[in-house]
């Protein structure tokens, strides 16, 4: 039977720190794509929206089912190049990178491509299914077996993505086909929403044959807001539905609707007006209440000043002490004199007081690192514990290390050693019946590289 999509895209800056949106979306009858731009000063919001734009043209080009995942593929690594080719003119955007979910549809056949940590989920049914895998620390220590589900959601180092577009030729996304059947829903999101959202709520939502596509997405964005999210959030959501009752006009949201002039104003929240006054305004902070005087005389009035002076200045330090005592029971991994290194404590400075020092340096050199988990490093990624630490020096040795198809093995210079002439004196050696002197003792073949160890697979 034809099917068609009918679909919703959303995003919205969040209530964190960050000025701009670095999500980009783009949904239409065909291609559904969804990119989270990662990289801070080093522009994720150019990053996501450069993907999308490079991969709109597929959408109402004409696929044959046999075709559309191949030409999804080398759709996104074309993207990948492209994002080489910006960083390498462009100093300032060395380092962006961006995930991204890219959904093409051909009839009922959808192929699909993710790399990073933004997810899709399908609901058929009554089941609702993450059809994507993470590639990221935590869904390693997942794989692993060294944390559960439960941990994952509020694991520190939740963000840290192990694969994403970051114009280097290995950059590759996961590929897979599906299909599509009348009533299915799918959904994509960014991690702003599955940080600060249970999968739970998000199923309810999905599961609810009440709501169209737009309400799903409206909702989604909205408790995503109620958790205080503190990251950009993006979702679409597409229904699938019969061939002539599928949306035909396309949406686009993120960075990349900034860069076509087609954002959307939405009305403000009062918590949304409160961040975006936090973000905007920089002035000094107010002052507290002045204390009343009453009429007691000048006497009353000092002793009582002095008393609350005297019980502020002992909260303070007990809280003072309580917060320095906490600071040095963290870890964090950073650079040290262009290294890795553990460092204990936390990574700002209250005034001249420092509140970390190295705790343990690696033989790891940050330059050796791709671009960008070098700008990681040096904004410091905190861990749980030390063993946390420890687990996150183990994952940057890896990625420090060349891969395994880039490294060649040297060849045995066999041929020479045959040809080599006689030394002087060998004929009076065999005629002694001594074994020749041999300077040239062929030296032993070169050991096979071991992946993890020598290269990274």
């Amino acid at each position: 039977m034809p099917v068609a999509l009918r679909y919703a895209a959303r995003s919205h800056l969040g209530l964190g720190t960050k000025s701009r949106n670095e999500d980009s979306a783009y949904a239409g009858p065909e291609l559904l794509v969804l990119c989270d731009g990662m990289g801070g000063h080093a522009a994720g919001d150019v990053a996501s929206s450069l993907v999308v734009g490079e991969l709109v043209h597929l959408d109402g080009e004409s696929h044959g089912a046999d075709d559309v995942l191949s030409i999804l593929e080398q759709a996104i690594l074309e993207a990948n190049a492209r994002l080489a080719d910006v960083a390498e003119d462009t100093d300032a955007l060395d380092g962006m990178g961006t995930t991204c979910i890219a959904m093409l549809r051909s009839g009922s056949k959808l192929a699909v491509a993710n790399i990073g940590d933004s997810r899709a989920y399908l609901r058929r049914g009554t089941r609702v299914t993450q059809i994507t895998k993470d590639h990221s620390f935590v869904q390693k220590l997942l794989d692993e077996g060294r944390i559960r589900q439960d941990e994952a959601q509020h694991h520190p180092q939740r963000s840290l993505v192990t694969r994403v577009l970051t114009g280097r030729p290995e950059d590759h996304p996961d590929l897979s086909m599906r299909e599509l059947k009348t009533g299915d829903r799918l959904l994509l999101c960014s991690d702003g929403l599955t940080d600060y959202v249970a999968e739970d709520t998000v199923a309810e939502l999905l599961l609810d044959p009440s709501l169209s596509p737009d309400q799903v997405a409206d909702r989604l964005i909205e408790i995503a807001l109620r958790a205080s999210v503190r990251d950009n959030v993006t979702v679409i959501v597409a229904d699938v539905v019969p061939s002539g009752e599928g949306s035909t006009k396309p949406q686009v949201v993120g960075a990349a609707s900034r860069r076509r002039g087609m954002a959307v104003l939405t009305p403000q929240t009062p918590a949304e007006k409160a961040a975006a006054l936090a973000r905007e305004v920089n002035g000094p902070d107010d002052e507290g209440p002045e204390l009343a005087e009453e009429e007691h005389g000048r006497v009353g009035t000092w002793l009582r000043r002095a008393l609350v002076t005297l019980a502020v200045l002992v909260v303070l330090g007990l809280g003072a002490w309580a917060t320095y005592d906490w600071t040095q029971r963290q870890y964090y991994v950073g650079e040290l004199d262009g290294t890795v290194a553990i460092f204990r404590g936390v990574s700002q400075d209250l005034g001249p007081i420092r509140l970390s020092e190295p705790d343990t340096t690696t033989d790891i050199e940050v330059a050796d690192l791709p671009a960008y988990y070098q700008q990681q490093v040096r904004n410091t990624l905190s861990a749980d514990d030390r063993a946390g630490a420890e687990n996150i020096v183990a994952e940057l040795r890896l990625l420090a290390l060349p891969p395994c198809d880039d490294v060649r093995l040297p060849t045995p210079a066999g041929d020479d050693l045959a040809s080599a002439t006689t030394a002087p004196g060998a004929d009076d050696a065999a005629s002694t019946g001594a074994p020749p002197a041999d300077d040239t003792a062929p030296t032993a073949p070169p050991s096979p590289l071991v992946p993890g160890e020598d290269c990274r697979p």
